[in-house]
């Protein structure tokens, strides 16, 4: 029987272990080097491919920065003589409104012959009073006069008589001076006797209410039936019927305003009207530091008493740079225009604009006389566009008929035919040998 040490085992052992385990590590160490290997080829392939299309990508932009936005015409202000103006607002007011009433009280209202709106004339019958009552009492006053007439031709006959046998003296002097002094009596008898018969006539005119002026009636209390009482309002009529537009300044813009001036005034219904001022108030109101234009308006127009109108009061002539309205764009409430430099680039330059008149609109400041601007299109750019400009005659005779916007889809059109081709990074990156495989 053979006996082995067991040290000698043991070792045998450990000897095999200790092979395995380097062969082990021999065999990690190489997978990890290829897995790096791999790594480092994907990303130099990477970067590659980022680098190609960098380069495609900075081409393509410098293409499309270099080629013009749209096809435009351009414009520089134009100095020109506009009318000078001052807005104002106001109401529209009778020139001189006129109240009517009963002249006489305590008589009824028969008849009532006018409504509002009537138009009247000088002396026309608007209402009537009843006159019964006075009609008996002239007649009354008439037959006074008739009884102080007769009367007083007794006086004077006896007068007469009197003074004849004065000189034979068959009457005493107290006979005589009592017949001279019923002569006298008798002689205001009849001249207080006529004044009522003048008073009872005047009375019954009286109820017979007549306008004073030319007009139209504009407001009617007057029924029939009620009692006409002193002060009582029957009517009130526009005198003339004549309108005025008082109109509110500022006491900056008062001396600028004269009699004479022109206005034009807008009306809530949208008509329009031609005025002239007529006085120009001497005081400002205290409160709201504003003064009153008197401005005289057409007798036959579509203004009414009460309306609110608003208006301008032109002051004459004066120098305006202007630009065509379609060269200015409204933007968040604010207004703009693009301005073309040497380079054919657009900047929005902000504006501060006036007047209008017809199609053109007044630059008060933000834009200089010699700058070119963009005069239709101008909501298709941005800051910073490159365009291309042309005659306003070539314009007109190649795009007769087209708006901005049928300008703007023609242009759109021709960039993107002539677009060019960009390759595809996906394509590009298919086509790489995998490393790994390598």
């Amino acid at each position: 029987m053979t006996f082995k040490h067991p040290f000698t085992k043991n070792k045998s052992y450990r000897l095999l272990l200790m092979i395995v385990v380097l062969a082990a590590v021999l065999v990690s160490a190489w997978v990890w080097a290829a897995s790096q290997d791999a790594e480092a080829r994907k990303r130099a392939s990477k970067a590659e491919n980022n680098v190609e299309n960098g380069a495609e990508n900075d081409v393509e932009n410098m293409m499309q920065e270099s080629k013009p936005a749209l096809t435009v015409t351009i414009t520089k202000p134009q100095t020109e003589q506009w009318p000078q103006v001052t807005m104002a607002n106001g109401n529209v007011a009778a020139w001189q409104e006129v109240i009517i009433g009963a002249e006489i009280s305590g008589y009824r209202l028969t008849e009532v012959l006018v409504s509002v709106g009537d138009v009247v004339n000088k002396g026309q019958l608007l209402a009537r009073v009843s006159s019964d009552t006075i009609t008996a009492e002239l007649e009354q006053s008439k037959a006074a006069v008739v009884e102080a007439q007769a009367r007083l031709a007794q006086a004077r006959a006896n007068a007469k008589r009197a003074r004849q046998v004065e000189s034979a003296g068959a009457l005493s002097v107290q006979q005589i001076s009592q017949y001279m002094t019923d002569e006298q009596a008798m002689l205001a008898r009849v001249n207080a006797a006529k004044a009522k018969l003048q008073a009872d006539k005047l009375r019954l005119t009286q109820t017979r209410v007549l306008a004073p002026d030319d007009g139209v009636i504009s407001s009617r209390s007057a029924t029939v039936g009620s009692l006409a009482q002193p002060g009582q309002e029957l009517f009130r009529m526009i005198r003339g019927n004549r309108l005025e537009w008082r109109a509110e300044v500022t006491a900056a813009e008062l001396g600028s305003i004269s009699p004479g001036m022109k206005a034009h005034l807008t009306l809530p219904n949208g008509a329009h009207i031609d005025g002239e001022v007529r006085i120009v108030a001497p005081t400002v109101d205290e409160k709201t530091r504003n003064a009153i234009v008197y401005v005289d308006l057409p007798v036959e127009s579509a203004a009414r008493a009460g309306m609110f109108a608003r208006g301008e009061i032109q002051l004459g002539n004066g120098v305006a740079q202007t630009l065509p309205q379609s060269a200015v764009l409204p933007r968040d409430g604010f207004n703009y225009v693009y301005q073309v430099d040497g380079n054919n680039r657009v900047g929005q330059r902000k504006v501060k604009v006036g007047r209008r008149v017809n199609n053109r609109i007044e630059i008060i400041s933000g834009l200089e006389p010699t700058a070119r601007v963009v005069t239709s299109g101008g909501g298709f750019l941005t800051d910073g566009d490159t365009v291309r400009v042309v005659d306003t005659v070539m314009a007109d005779t190649t795009n007769s008929g087209m708006t901005a916007s049928d300008m703007s889809k023609s242009e759109t059109t021709k960039l993107n035919s002539i677009k060019p081709k960009t390759t595809n990074p996906k394509t590009t990156n298919s086509k790489t040998t995998n490393p790994v495989g390598d």
